[in-house]
């Protein structure tokens, strides 16, 4: 989650969502973004069913009648499930406001009873979608890169999830902070160094800036299938590891994240 866009939110959720493949975890993504990255990345192009029918509705469990199966293949790995995004959720935050009750509630009911890892891929927003997707979730990871005033924007969203947190029941946890594309430069390690200095041990390690990524991505592949080659391999390395630090073994009560 970040309010920021560019950041890399999708990819590190599909770098979760592929490290979970890899491990053969069931898995599902709801992709809360109108932009629809998330789901184009998983293989869906013109998707049946969309996140917006679950968010339109209050009827506890709905999104088991809207998940669909990507587009990844099975050979290697479990593909993850998707409940995919349109373009439809640009105008949802309107009509969320005209329910003061459940507007902030919508896609918590309409997980429950999910009993799989859940990855959520928030728009770049503060609005009814992003916190939508904190109060349905178990934990929050915060995703930023190594840029200018790139701290001063997770100090922002630290504080959302504050104040999400104590009015939860259920509190909400904070992941951590994924920097994403961390460049060879020394511009670069100079803003990750930063956000250590202000965040410490909230950090996690980073992932690097590398064409693999990308490139999983535009092949709408998971990042574990691609050859092996050293930059891939690599990339692999990294979700792998920020999978562990970040879901571990989800249990049937701590199984929704960001």
């Amino acid at each position: 989650v970040n309010q920021k866009g560019g950041v890399g939110k999708t990819t590190t959720a599909l770098g979760l969502a592929s490290a979970a493949w890899a491990r053969r975890i069931p898995s599902l993504v709801v992709d809360l973004d109108p932009q629809g990255n998330a789901t184009t990345g998983l293989g869906l192009w013109a998707p049946a069913t969309n996140v917006d029918e679950a968010l339109a509705s209050d009827r506890p469990g709905v999104v088991a009648n809207l998940a669909l199966p990507s587009g990844w293949p099975n050979d290697k790995g479990l593909p993850p499930m998707v409940v995919a995004s349109t373009p439809a959720l640009a105008g949802r935050e309107r009509q969320l406001l005209s329910d003061p009750v459940g507007a902030q509630d919508r896609l918590r009911v309409a997980l429950s009873g999910s009993q799989s890892l859940v990855l959520i891929d928030c728009p770049p927003s503060l609005g009814l979608l992003t916190i939508n997707a904190l109060f349905a979730a178990d934990a929050a990871l915060v995703v930023t890169e190594p840029s200018a005033w790139a701290s001063d924007g997770v100090s922002e969203i630290m504080r959302t999830i504050e104040r999400v947190a104590a009015r939860k029941p259920s509190g909400l946890r904070v992941a951590g902070v994924a920097v994403n594309r961390l460049a060879r430069t020394r511009d670069s390690r100079y803003w990750n160094e930063q956000l250590i200095a202000d965040h410490g041990q909230l950090v996690l390690p980073p992932v690097r800036l590398r064409a693999a990524v990308a490139e999983a991505a535009a092949r709408s592949r998971p990042i574990h299938s691609l050859p092996p080659r050293r930059g891939a391999a690599e990339a692999c390395v990294e979700f792998d590891l920020l999978y562990d630090l970040v879901v571990g073994t989800p249990g049937p009560e701590d199984r929704n994240g960001l």
